[in-house]
């Protein structure tokens, strides 16, 4: 499977793009790409895994569908994290000098890829 060609490929055509990583519905990393720490990108996953899981719960309580991807900005990086199927996770790391809505458009078309791919 061309995960890591996937992968690769986002992180590379975002510019300030530091890193993405496909996880299981348990945080476990499937595959990673990433121009930092290989273990700091799984640690990453795991926790952003776990606030996309709660914000799915967010469409039971209002009427406003399934939550797909979120992007958080903080003091150093903006963070993409995004639903693929059921029981997939991609999350992207970039630097505050990136452009989130151009990252966000080439999140999505990878999200798709890899869902084609898994499913």
């Amino acid at each position: 499977m061309p995960f890591k060609r996937l992968l690769t490929t986002l992180v590379e055509s975002v510019p300030g793009g530091n890193g993405a990583i496909l996880a299981d519905w348990e945080g476990e990393a499937v595959e990673q790409f990433s121009h930092g720490d290989p273990f700091e990108m799984k640690v990453t996953a795991a926790h952003w895994g776990i606030v996309l899981t709660q914000l799915k719960g967010v469409h039971e309580k209002f009427t406003t569908g399934a939550v797909q991807e979120t992007v958080i900005s903080t003091d150093e990086q903006y963070v993409i994290v995004g639903a693929v199927g059921d029981d997939y996770a991609l999350v992207m790391t970039m630097d505050r000098k990136a452009l989130p809505l151009l990252a966000l458009k080439k999140f999505r078309d990878t999200a798709q890829l890899l869902h084609k791919e898994i499913y």
